[in-house]
């Protein structure tokens, strides 16, 4: 599947399952990584491989994440970082910390691993038709679709 969409380089393999993982890159082009949708886990996650290390999120940010964008109503800033770092105030990865958020926290289920939600969750909402993200070298931004 291709983007329709000239602003984006979106080139999209793979069905999101366990054994046909999608193939994606963060929103800046420069890495390439796996994503799929693990229902038998619990809770069910949304799987990231990137090299050998394995990332997880809860499956409904997939969900939340878009019914946030839609309530937004505009473009917000990705703000990707580690768990171990601050994030910037309204970015989509400061959202999927804060205790304001469905899940009142963290959506990243791998303690050490539950950050890099703005670099690697908004490629799949962009590969399900569900949001619109930017693909510049920095400071990235996404809407819903």
């Amino acid at each position: 599947m291709t983007d329709t969409d000239d602003n984006s380089p979106l080139h999209i393999e793979g069905e999101g399952t366990p054994d046909d993982p999608w193939i994606l890159t963060t929103p800046p082009g420069k890495s390439e990584f796996d994503a799929w949708r693990d229902q038998e886990a619990d809770p069910p996650a949304l799987m990231i491989r990137v090299g050998s290390t394995k990332l997880s999120y809860q499956l409904r940010c997939i969900e939340d994440l878009h019914a946030m964008l839609v309530e937004h109503g505009d473009w917000m800033a990705l703000g990707n970082a580690d768990e171990g770092k601050p994030t910037k105030p309204d970015t989509v990865e400061a959202w999927a910390r804060s205790e304001a958020n469905p899940v009142e926290g963290w959506y990243g289920l791998r303690k050490g691993y539950r950050g890099r939600f703005g670099n690697y969750v908004p490629p799949v909402l962009e590969v399900l038709g569900l949001a619109e993200v930017e693909h510049n070298a920095r400071n990235n931004r996404m809407r819903a679709r």
